[in-house]
């Protein structure tokens, strides 16, 4: 039975994850594979490139400059985080990605994004973490209302959570049935009706599959956390979840709110990780 990684998204919320997914990766747990949600996907794919402390690295850098996340970049540019900063500059000189080290860890990495022609889901394997597919991984973060459309292999793209936020039946129709779930919201956190929708009706006018999708998110996304606590129950799944609300915005200056929220993420895991180690079948990493 495969072991499988599975990381919702959040915006500035995945800096939780990624203190979960730093106390694996520093602990050496190994996963068959993982898929990744926006920023599940941008951030999470350090997992497969071996980078613990990354993504948390950069975004202190970053936090504050108007090239990284900026009304100023949405104005100029049409993406509220930048198109050239993040997926070219970071990733090529300021804080390197590993594309070396990712392409010969055999773990598989899948992005979800949203194809804004069917309002459908699109679950692609990313093997090569290359400028093309770094394309992916962008759209699958563009944030409706606040960033381009992006086009990728034939495909317009946005972001993965209108049409899967927590991929996790999808995982397992790729042969996934024994998952760790990362989320980033409490249990019990109930997503409401999309306050934007209207706005995204008059933007989006030409692609009602989509304005379907949008306006049916929050059922699906509640329909999910019901069929992960089920399987909670039976075992089947692990999910971890911060304990209560995170105060980061979509877009977070402040790199004490972080901070909190990395370190907050890795207590979490601590606190679990004999509960995790035993789940994936790892326990022998648990010895001094």
């Amino acid at each position: 039975m495969k072991n499988g990684l599975v990381l919702e998204g959040g915006a500035m919320r995945g800096m939780f994850t990624c203190g979960v997914t730093d106390v694996l990766l520093e602990k050496g747990v190994v996963f068959d594979g993982a898929i990744g949600v926006s920023a599940g996907a941008v951030f999470g794919c350090n997992y497969k490139s071996k980078q613990p402390g990354r993504a948390i690295r950069y975004n202190l850098r970053f936090c504050n400059d108007p090239h990284y996340a900026s009304f100023r970049s949405l104005l100029t540019t049409g993406d509220l985080y930048g198109e050239r900063f993040c997926y070219h500059d970071i990733p090529d000189t300021l804080d390197p990605f590993d594309r070396e080290t990712y392409q010969k860890n055999p773990m598989e990495f899948f992005v979800v994004c949203t194809d804004v022609e069917t309002g459908r889901p699109i679950y692609y394997q990313s093997t090569t973490g290359d400028d093309q597919e770094l394309q992916w991984f962008r759209a699958s973060a563009s944030m409706p209302l606040v960033s381009r459309i992006v086009s990728v292999d034939g495909h317009r793209m946005l972001d993965g959570g209108m049409s899967d936020s927590i991929p996790v039946r999808a995982f397992e129709k790729l042969g996934y049935h024994h998952n760790v779930v990362v989320l980033t919201q409490p249990k019990g956190f109930v997503k409401q009706r999309n306050a934007y929708l209207p706005l995204m009706k008059a933007r989006y006018a030409r692609y009602p599959k989509l304005i379907n999708a949008i306006a049916l998110r929050h059922h699906h996304y509640n329909n999910t956390t019901a069929y992960l606590e089920e399987q909670e129950k039976q075992g089947k799944t692990l999910v971890i979840r911060p304990p209560y609300a995170l105060e980061v915005g979509s877009v977070e200056h402040d790199s004490n709110k972080l901070l909190a929220a990395y370190h907050l993420g890795r207590q979490v895991a601590e606190e679990r990780l004999a509960e995790i180690l035993s789940f994936v079948g790892q326990e022998e990493l648990a010895k001094p």
